[in-house]
């Protein structure tokens, strides 16, 4: 069982990847930007950050840039639909385990998730 936090500005999947992962056993915090994502980040240790690339106040990039400058124990796993965000996001391939691509089935997300966690 993993701690991981969940950020996600779209209601729908931030509410079924939670879910997703529940049901895999991980204890899962989902919140709706990278705002809020660094602020559970300050007050809990998680073991995966999986985020949206494009999100309102603090996107992806710039959570993922501050997470694993600030905890950078964190493994950090993005998820976007724009294939250029994507693109985007292979340029901090040091920072980042893996992007994957919206729309995934569950088991996709379950897979990239369980690949991430054991990560060296």
């Amino acid at each position: 069982m993993a701690k991981i936090l969940v950020a996600e500005d779209e209601e729908a999947v931030r509410s079924l990847v939670a879910r997703v992962l529940s049901i895999n056993d991980h204890d899962v915090k989902a919140v709706a930007d990278g705002s809020a994502a660094l602020e559970a980040l300050s007050l809990d240790q998680y073991d995966l950050l999986l985020t949206d690339i494009v999100m309102p106040n603090v996107d992806g990039i710039a959570l993922a840039l501050k997470a694993s400058a600030e905890y950078p124990g964190l493994r950090i796993l993005m998820m976007t639909g724009y294939a250029e965000q994507k693109r985007r996001a292979h340029n901090l391939d040091v920072l980042i385990h893996d992007v994957i691509s919206k729309p995934f089935t569950i088991d996709e997300l379950a897979a990239a998730v369980e690949r991430t966690l054991a990560a060296e």
